[in-house]
């Protein structure tokens, strides 16, 4: 098994190489590389196969209880400063590396039905395949230098992906929003590393806590600075996992291709703000404020997500909205000490709802055949409904992951959640109260989603419907744009134009009456993702925590984690798990008589709680506020700025350049040529320096 581990270093590296080679045959051999695109892929699916093959080794062998291993060189040095890189392999990371490779792979086979007629087919999977290295490189990073280097790669990869349709304005937008939005996180990360640095004198995570804690204790620095370095790292994974209030970019992240979309959210960059905390747990449990910081952060983020989701139309916005909302149960749960739950809900998250995203791009792709590539259209839930009899592997595997995110045993999301819920509990009810509120508010938007996509009557070929979305589009439009197309008259957008203004598969409009399932390229990963969606939970029971054995706290001894199994009281969890699925059934119900059996108006509930459904509708209203204050507020700041450049930077260096210019052209005049012409001016000075000489 040892030479296992000597070789770890080939997992990030595998699907680095593929990116390399794809990447160069674009570069160098463009129109040949592209006519052979299934080859490029077939390579890069069979590398991130690869390093797939060896993380599954590599988990086995944690498995069987082998010691962490560490296997560094030296990077840099100077003085008594030594900074090493390289790799560690420990129950976590193997854990996090079958999880990533896994997904990614799954969303690389899917890929390739997604993206067929898209002509940057081989360059998606060159991003594809340097994300997924950035993350594996991240995951298997022994220090924080070496953490950040990878943090940023993951953030440009992401930059990449989300704008990847960079013709289409909306996309480019997403794509600067979330890089904008993710430096505000990293440069507090970057002042933290720093600073943890500075008060310990170390990048290693064990090495850091323990020595905070001991300089915290024996107050050779104060608590206020150990809890601002603290936070300061949080803001890192606040940002990455999307956190309230930097939580803003990810839903616009939707504008990329519905296969990024799965990874960024399943494995990916939101996984690494939760990947961080946990590597950084060492540090934050000697700060209780920082944990308390934590834990409230996530619950609010948890509150937040659910609610606006319950509003979204477009099918994908709202699994973005729902990210945001599991995301915060990952954070809550590292902040009051649940390690464990949170690494378990960070697993059977990424199953589900890679799934899910993968769901409703199999969705789109068959709504495409009828309405068109606009998005405004084929992501609109108000025109589909009926799709389980067109697309029933779509359906099931969908509902499946409804199920699942909605806590419903014996499905994986049940486990996780509840374990996290309990936790909540123990350490206070109000964060219990906020995650149980919201595992009902889950359970209501999820089976809308899935009643207004699946069941009732197909809409897809209702005229009334499309034109209200597309004169609703191109109001927004008109909003957005200086100078909007014409509605009406000569030069006026026809139905699908908006999109061909900048979406993809331009000149493909619709051509059927009724959507059609997607290639098994694209059902195959749904159905496989389906059976640890159901099943995977089952390793983190409360009778029998397979998983809470395997991924113990870093402060905790596998003693010390069968003792507190010893004390599992199956009242207890009877009654919290009862708690939780009774308000999941509720929120079902309610679903239900809404959107599938029709008995509850929701327009009329809608307009009885008007500037609560505002709220929601209109994303609490922090894209606006961000909007007036940061953007339009800097472009005034801006001006401003420009005016002082122009007017007194400008000014000064202007006027410098005219006073040189008259006197130049001045002192012309006094160079004449003739000798006595320069005694006079000599006399007239020396004359000049006896009469004030004499005077004084």
């Amino acid at each position: 098994m040892e030479v296992i581990y000597q070789y770890a270093w080939l997992i990030p590296v595998f699907p680095l190489l593929g990116a390399m080679l794809v990447g160069l045959g674009l570069i160098s051999f463009n129109q040949g590389t592209n006519r052979l695109r299934q080859l490029n892929a077939a390579l890069i699916i069979s590398l991130m196969g690869a390093a797939l093959g060896l993380s599954l080794a590599l988990l086995w062998s944690q498995l069987q209880g082998h010691p962490t291993y560490l296997r560094t060189l030296e990077w840099a040095a100077a003085g008594n400063f030594h900074l090493n890189m390289g790799y560690t392999i420990d129950n976590l990371t193997a854990l996090m590396l079958v999880i990533v490779t896994s997904v990614a792979l799954l969303v690389m086979i899917y890929t390739d039905g997604y993206m067929a007629h898209d002509p940057g087919y081989v360059r998606f999977y060159a991003y594809l395949s340097l994300f997924g290295s950035s993350m594996l490189g991240l995951v298997v990073s022994p220090n924080l230098v070496q953490i950040y280097i990878f943090w940023e790669l993951v953030g440009m990869c992401s930059y990449l992906l989300v704008g990847f349709w960079y013709d289409r304005k909306s996309a480019a937008d997403a794509a600067q929003k979330a890089f904008v939005t993710n430096r505000v996180g990293d440069f507090g990360l970057l002042l933290g590393i720093l600073g943890l640095f500075w008060a310990t004198g170390s990048f290693e995570f064990d090495v850091m806590g323990d020595r905070l804690a001991e300089l915290v204790q024996t107050g050779s620095i104060s608590n206020f600075l150990a809890v601002l370095f603290a936070i300061l790292v949080f803001l890192g994974p606040v940002a990455k996992s999307a956190q309230f209030p930097l939580h803003v970019w990810l839903p616009d992240a939707m504008e990329g291709p519905t296969p990024i979309s799965a990874l960024i959210h399943a494995a990916t960059m939101v996984a690494a703000g939760v990947f961080l905390i946990a590597r950084m747990y060492p540090v934050f449990e000697h700060v209780p404020a920082a944990m308390n910081v934590i834990a409230f952060t996530g619950a609010l983020t948890a509150f937040l997500g659910a609610t606006i989701a319950i509003t979204q139309n477009d099918i994908k916005k709202g699994l973005a909205y729902s990210t945001i909302s599991q995301l915060g149960y990952m954070v809550m749960a590292m902040g009051v000490g649940a390690y464990s739950a949170g690494l378990f809900h960070l697993m059977t998250h990424a199953y589900f709802k890679a799934m899910l995203f993968l769901g409703s791009g199999s969705v789109i792709h068959g709504m495409e055949a009828v309405v068109g590539h606009d998005p405004a259209l084929a992501q609109d839930m108000r025109l589909m409904g009926g799709l389980r009899k067109y697309m029933p592997a779509t359906g099931l595997t969908f509902l499946i992951g409804c199920l699942a995110i909605s806590g419903i045993p014996p499905f994986a999301g049940f486990w996780s959640k509840d374990e996290i819920l309990g936790a909540a509990y123990a350490a206070n009810p109000l964060l219990w109260f906020i995650g149980w509120m919201t595992a009902g508010i889950t359970a209501f938007y999820m089976f809308r989603m899935y009643f207004s996509t699946f069941e009732g009557k197909f809409r897809g070929n209702d005229e009334k419907i499309k034109d209200k979305l597309l004169k609703a589009k191109t109001i927004l439009l008109e909003l957005e744009s200086a100078e909007p197309a014409p509605v009406f008259g000569p030069g006026a957008m026809k139905k699908g134009e908006l999109a061909a203004t900048g979406g993809h598969h331009d000149g493909h409009g619709h051509h059927s009456s009724s959507p059609h399932e997607s290639p098994w390229t694209m059902t195959l990963p749904l159905l496989v993702l389906a059976i640890p969606s159901m099943l995977i939970g089952l390793v983190g029971t409360p009778y029998n925590n397979y998983f809470e054995r395997f991924i113990f706290s870093p402060t905790e001894s596998l003693a010390e984690v069968l003792e507190k199994a010893a004390e599992f009281d199956p009242n207890e969890f009877y009654i919290m798990a009862g708690g939780s699925v009774g308000v999941s059934l509720i929120g079902i119900t309610l679903a239900s008589l809404m959107y599938l059996q029709r008995k509850i108006d929701p327009a009329a509930i809608a307009a009885k709680i008007k500037p609560l459904y505002e709220l929601s509708l209109n994303k609490w209203y922090f894209d606006d506020i961000y909007q007036r204050v940061f953007v339009l507020g800097l472009r005034r700041l801006a001006r401003q700025v420009m005016e002082v450049d122009f007017r007194v930077v400008d000014g000064a260096v202007n006027l410098t350049g005219f006073f040189t210019l008259v006197s130049g052209e001045g002192l012309k005049y006094l160079e004449n040529g003739r000798v006595q012409f320069y005694a006079l001016i000599v006399f007239g000075a020396v004359l000049g320096l006896v009469i004030v000489f004499g005077v004084t």
